[in-house]
């Protein structure tokens, strides 16, 4: 539950989690525990936890050919924004999807497309797009690509980014050798204000493979001296 998860966070010397809504390969989310979502408020306020980070299910594909799998991303979207909206300010953090051969423009249009119907004026959380590695017809591969999708939402103020250390370089952005570069591409292109959460990966494939397999810190060709660049 979000309680026992908040007193390991606390215990790690930690002020946020991420968790997943459900199954990450999955559908169904857990019932909702209203007795522990309200000791978990107490225990956050008493202990700095101000923020929670929510990771939709990987199986949520907003751009599928398939319209049962567009489906399901717009149901799911819909359960997990309403549960999330019981926190003062969460954060939803989504992969924007695989086109599955459509190509990049309907991929990003369908994407838009199912944002603008969830999204709505009053909501609390923002939701995040996260950067990709690029692998197949991944769409997220370039800060443009997710650019143009925030372009063509209506609620543009509900939306962040979320930035993978190791998708970013895997996809041929420089953050070892040139961090600084990265992210004044980041700013110019989708506006540092934009970046509201980092997953912080090393990764075990080589710059710009457009590969997503994820290492411990530091074991990986990132390395330990570019992520402490990195959170610095």
């Amino acid at each position: 539950g979000f309680l026992a998860a908040a007193k390991t966070i606390n215990k790690l010397g930690g002020n946020t989690y991420q968790y997943f809504s459900r199954n990450p390969q999955g559908g169904k989310a857990k019932p909702w525990n209203q007795a522990d979502f309200e000791a978990f408020m107490e225990y956050s306020k008493a202990n700095g936890i101000e923020v929670l980070l929510c990771h939709a299910p990987y199986t949520l594909n907003a751009c599928s050919a398939n319209p049962d799998t567009r489906e399901f991303a717009r149901i799911c979207f819909k359960s997990d924004i309403e549960m999330l909206e019981n926190f003062p300010n969460a954060l939803y953090n989504f992969h924007p999807g695989s086109h599955t051969g459509q190509g990049v423009e309907v991929g990003v249009n369908q994407i838009a497309e199912i944002l603008n119907e969830v999204l709505y004026p009053e909501m609390k959380t923002t939701v995040l797009l996260e950067t990709m590695a690029g692998k197949g017809s991944e769409i997220g591969r370039n800060f443009e690509e997710i650019a143009d999708i925030i372009s063509k939402v209506n609620l543009k103020d509900k939306l962040g980014v979320c930035l993978d250390t190791c998708h970013v370089y895997s996809a041929g952005y420089d953050i070892v050798n040139d961090l600084d570069k990265v992210l004044e591409d980041f700013d110019r292109i989708i506006g540092l204000d934009r970046l509201k959460a980092i997953h912080l990966n090393d990764s075990k494939m080589p710059f710009a493979s457009n590969k997503d397999r994820h290492e411990k810190i530091g074991l990986g060709v990132i390395g330990f001296d570019a992520i402490k660049r990195i959170i610095n």
